[in-house]
């Protein structure tokens, strides 16, 4: 678990992260004291020495291990930035990891940390559905580097995706779990500490490592590494961000994997640039308020939509009941049911497009988790890109509708979608 700096505890109790996300890893009094942190706008950093530059780049490219108490002195933006170094920082708080790395994007966060640890003739066992992007990775770039992709889908059993995987010879080649939980559009859930104990079950001489997408629920409301996880990914445009102005990914872990991703990061040139850096510290500030309010306003939108004659079915983890399967998981895994709602209207895709068009207050358009509600169109939009078979069999219908709520007072929300519902 994250070792958590002097300035986390307060009569050597530790303080919430929500109080740390003011202060933590900054000290004012390096930045001439200023309370909030600066934007390094620079592309590179002078060395007090000649010896200094030698250790920083050592450390950086991975040429040596680190000593006790030593820090990666700064180089160059593009491997480290002290905007990036203290939201990394503040980013292990709420999901107690060792380490993070911020990347430009969501799925720059996605494809360097896949790249970091699969090689040729490798086995990646994925759940689905996950964000089109993913998708497009996980089934046409990855197999054009020699790595092998199984799916399963949430909310079935790993059971079944284990015996596939060792009828086809390839549980001993399997080298990464990657799930996104719950499921976009869906809201299907995903076991977490089941994908960990089948990791751990088809492992060999290589770990098997479980990365989990936990965007949808955000740092606030799931925890992945506490249920077995290796990795944690976010689209940090989503909830982190919040206020849909910056794009913006994350990965979290272990030091030791945060390091080999890091080496590839640089390589890559993933990394997010200072600016956007900033643009989150300002954000974490506030994300306890904007997801509590959010999650609050979520649950008066679903009810609504749930008895509404016009809905024929609410994806939505708040309202799963005892017997479904999905219950047991959410109650173990989930600390609330989040500000994501997918809901079919009765009808298809023009019925599901003349509500988009009708919508006044909720804005048209994809993303999620910014202060403003946006609604989509799954099937032909962020999933458009997914083979129609797959989006059948995976429940994205043509009558689908994603919506993300915002911080509006939800009989505001609920008032918009009732008139646009009139016009179905």
């Amino acid at each position: 678990m994250a070792e958590r700096k002097p300035e986390g505890y307060l009569e050597g109790q530790p303080l919430r992260p929500e109080s740390l996300m003011m202060s933590y890893g900054y000290k004012p009094a390096l930045s001439e004291g200023a309370i909030k942190c600066p934007i390094f706008q620079t592309s590179t950093f002078a060395f007090q020495s000649a010896e200094d530059g030698k250790a920083f780049f050592e450390l950086a490219y991975g040429l040596r291990r680190r000593r006790p108490g030593e820090e990666l002195g700064l180089i160059y933006s593009r491997l480290n930035n002290p905007d990036l170094e203290v939201l990394e920082d503040r980013l292990t708080l709420w999901d107690d990891a060792e380490a993070a790395a911020v990347f430009a994007s969501g799925m720059a966060a996605i494809s360097t940390t896949l790249l970091t640890f699969l090689r040729p003739g490798d086995v990646v066992l994925h759940s689905e559905p996950v964000y089109g992007g993913t998708d497009y990775l996980l089934k046409q770039v990855l197999p054009r580097l020699g790595v092998r992709v199984v799916g399963f889908r949430a909310g079935s059993s790993l059971a079944e995706a284990e015996q596939q995987l060792r009828r086809q010879g390839l549980a001993e080649k399997l080298a990464l779990i990657f799930v996104e939980t719950p499921a976009n559009p869906t809201n299907a859930l995903v076991d977490i500490a089941e994908c960990a104990a089948l990791a751990r079950r088809l492992e060999g001489e290589r770990r098997v490592l479980v990365a989990v997408d936990n965007t949808f629920l955000g740092p606030l409301w799931q925890h992945p590494l506490a249920h077995g996880a290796d990795l944690v990914l976010y689209s940090a445009t989503k909830y982190i961000g919040g206020h849909s102005d910056v794009i913006a990914g994350v990965c979290l872990g272990s030091k030791e994997l945060l390091e080999q991703v890091r080496v590839l990061r640089t390589i890559l040139g993933t990394m997010a640039g200072p600016h956007t850096g900033w643009l989150l510290l300002r954000s974490l500030e506030t994300l306890k308020l904007r997801m509590t309010a959010q999650m609050k306003s979520a649950r008066h939108v679903a009810e609504f939509l749930a008895d509404h004659p016009k809905v024929s079915r609410v994806h939505y983890l708040g309202q799963l009941q005892p017997d479904d399967p999905q219950y047991a998981i959410y109650q173990r895994q989930c600390l609330a049911p989040g500000g994501m709602i997918a809901f079919e209207v009765v009808g298809g895709e023009p019925e599901a497009f003349r509500l988009l068009n009708a919508l006044r207050l909720i804005h048209l358009a994809v993303s999620l988790g910014g202060t403003e509600s946006l609604a989509e169109h799954p099937a032909t939009m962020t999933h458009a890109d997914v083979d129609p078979e797959e989006r059948a069999e995976l429940g994205i219908t043509p009558a689908m509708v994603r919506l993300s709520v915002g911080v509006e007072h939800p009989e505001d929300l609920i008032a918009d979608l009732n008139q646009a519902l009139a016009r179905v």
